[in-house]
């Protein structure tokens, strides 16, 4: 397993890369969160449209923070040994994902967060290279 991983994430799938100097290991967990799910299958019957309205996207906030609690977990799982992350993307993924790891192994791992707009795997893979490899000077000696 690689100490040092980068991953860029964002609610709907994650890519991990294992890099090293020749080349990388790249993995993409997808997410079954879905923020905006039917809200018909919610709908109470005898109920004003409004008070439909409010239950259902409070149920739907419930079934997303709970899929996307899933999809962390599988998430962290994968970084499993990681001793040096590096974690980026657009939106708050990265942080949630930051908060939830800090909460479960403080001070296990070096750990640095920054925001990324989408990329493709193979930009992502250069970025995490780029990272490892160059800002960073024990292991760009390596």
């Amino acid at each position: 397993m690689h100490t040092h991983i980068g991953l860029w994430i964002d609610h709907r799938r994650a890519v991990i890369v294992s890099p090293s100097k020749l080349n990388e290991e790249i993995t993409t967990i997808k997410s079954e969160a879905e923020r905006h799910l039917s809200r018909a299958k919610d709908a109470v019957p005898g109920e004003s449209f409004e008070a439909q309205r409010v239950l259902a996207d409070d149920v739907q906030d419930r079934k997303f923070k709970q899929h996307l609690q899933g999809y962390y977990d599988e998430v962290i799982t994968a970084l499993h040994g990681a001793t040096s992350l590096f974690i980026f993307g657009p939106g708050e993924a990265k942080g949630e994902l930051a908060k939830k790891l800090s909460l479960e192994k403080p001070n296990t791992r070096s750990l640095h967060v920054e925001s990324a707009d989408k990329m493709t795997d193979g930009q992502i893979a250069a970025k995490v290279r780029e990272h490892f490899y160059t800002n960073t000077p024990d292991i760009a000696s390596r």
